[in-house]
This record gives structure tokens, sequence and C-alpha cells, in this order.
């Protein structure tokens, strides 16, 4: 029966953990929702390995724990978002005295490999964006969309998201509100000309409220919408017989591999694609190093 006890308290602690989080924290829904499934998962890990008592467990403990789930093929985003969870969980048992230290100060989460992600070669973006035809109104807009999406390396969800002044045509830029902060970013002239063009000569006619303030809309005047943009994309693949399967972030991911193939240095990029953080342009580098070593193995006589 202790050993029902000590669930029992295990269980209520979790409770406990989430108001506090909720009510006092005042976590986002999903947050909270994300951190009790973590801990709800280890404390039945620690269930069945017969441990009934939060404040016997170590650092040896997690570790174990982390190892196992590692072991179950867990990504290793999951296992270090699990270890924040449990940090802030144990960090609540602490504050109320439950336990005397927190096991997981000074832990590392595994080390999480980014992907290096699909991109496209120079003559696969120059064939997806030859596709739309200038020739009716649809054709002109999602020549636009692709362009703009190529020459400024924004997210699909930014690009549908862009306003009618947003676009400052005769300077050549793009304002982006995504993320925490907004980003101004050039384009080149075939952007800015396929633009201009649909600005001048097609949106008019798309939009069914002149209050429509969205850049993009669809056949209906309303804004287009991501899934929209999806298929539309997939069309244009389709017909230019591309291999490489091309995903809304397929142009994002070549835009950058592009710019840095071509001289560009990390920090611009990173400031172009709104990457709170260095090591996500990073991929970019590492996958020209190994582009590199490709090359040289291919090219060189001693290779």
């Amino acid at each position: 029966d202790s050993k029902l006890g000590g669930m029992n308290k295990m269980n209520t602690y979790v409770k406990e953990y989430t108001s506090f989080m909720t009510d006092i924290r005042h976590k986002s829904l999903n947050t909270v929702e994300s951190y009790k499934r973590d801990v709800t998962q280890y404390i039945s890990y620690l269930d069945g390995t017969g441990v009934t008592d939060i404040s016997s467990t170590t650092k040896t403990t997690i570790l174990s724990y982390l190892l196992y789930l590692q072991k179950e093929g867990r990504a290793s985003s999951t296992v270090s978002r699990t270890l924040a969870s449990l940090r802030s969980y144990y960090l609540f048992m602490m504050q109320n005295g439950v336990v005397k230290s927190n096991p997981t100060s000074n832990l590392e989460a595994p080390h999480v490999e980014k992907k290096i992600p699909k991109i496209l070669s120079g003559e696969e973006v120059e064939l997806l964006l030859e596709q739309p035809k200038n020739c009716d109104n649809k054709g002109i807009r999602d020549k636009a969309m692709l362009e703009l999406l190529y020459a400024t390396g924004i997210r699909v969800s930014e690009l549908i998201n862009l306003d009618v002044s947003d676009v400052n045509v005769p300077m050549s830029f793009v304002r982006c509100k995504g993320g925490k902060k907004e980003r101004i970013i050039p384009m080149g002239h075939q952007a800015k000309d396929a633009l201009e063009n649909y600005i001048n000569n097609v949106r008019k006619y798309m939009v069914k409220d002149e209050n429509e303030t969205a850049l993009f809309v669809n056949c209906s005047g309303a804004r287009l919408s991501r899934q929209g943009f999806w298929k539309l994309i997939k069309y244009y693949q389709h017909i230019a017989g591309i291999e490489t399967d091309i995903t809304p972030h397929t142009l994002r991911h070549s835009f950058a591999a592009h710019l840095l193939e071509n001289g560009a240095d990390l920090h611009s990029i990173q400031e172009m694609m709104g990457h709170a953080d260095i090591s996500s342009t990073q991929v970019y580098s590492r996958m020209m190093n190994s582009k590199i070593k490709d090359v040289y193995a291919k090219a060189h006589p001693r290779a």
C-alpha cells in the first residue's frame, strides 16, 4: 500500500505543479500541457522502475530516464524539451520543500543535430520560376509569389500574411512582421518586376472588397491560405518535372544556400531570414562544407 500511497502523492504533486504553472506563472495552455505530459511520463517511468518517492530521485535517475527516451527512438529535440520540463518541475518541488536539491541542475541535454534541409540547384530554381505564365491573372500572381519567396527567403506564413503596405516596390524591399521583430529584406529586379506587374495590373481585378489589405489574394478575392499556396507549388513542381520534393520551405532553404554559395556572410543571412539563433543559419554552412567535400571527391585527381 505504501507504493500506492507514494504514487498518489506523486500524482498530487503533478496536479499542484500544473496549477502553479497556469495560475501563478501564467504559462500558455499549450506549454502547460506539454510540461504536464513530460512530467507524467517521467512519473510513470519511475513507477515502472519501482521508485515511489520523488525525494529519493537523483541525477542518475534523470540521466537513466533521458537515455531510456533515446533508446526508445525519441528525437533529440524531445529529450531536450523533457529535460527542460523536469528542470522546471524539480524547481517547483524544491520551492515547496518536497526535495532538498534539484537533481537536474548542471545536467546537459543530449546534443541536437539539426537536419540538413533539401535544397534545389540553381537550374531547378530557374525551371520552377519559369513555370507560371504571364498570360492570365493567376499566372502573374503566382510568378510574383514564387519570385518574391526565392528573392527574400521569407517563410510561407510570412508571404501570405504580407499586406500591400508591407511592400515598397520603388525602393525594392519588403517589410516582414513575422516573429518577434520586423525585418526589412531587399529584393532583386526580377522579383520587383514580377511584383510590380501583379500589383499594377492584376490585384485590383482579383480583390472583391476595396478595403482588402492582403497583398496576395485567391480567386475569391480573400487572402490566400497556406494550403492554397502549398497546392500551387506542388502543381508547378509537377509541370516543371522536378524530381526533388519541394515543400513551402524549400525555396527559403535554397535562398540561404545560394547566398552562402555566392559569398554572403552568415550574419547577413541570419538577419534576412529572421533566425533568432545563428545555429539555425549554420546548418547551411555545414551543408556547403559537405557539398565542397563532394565536389572535391569528384574532381580532384588524387581524391
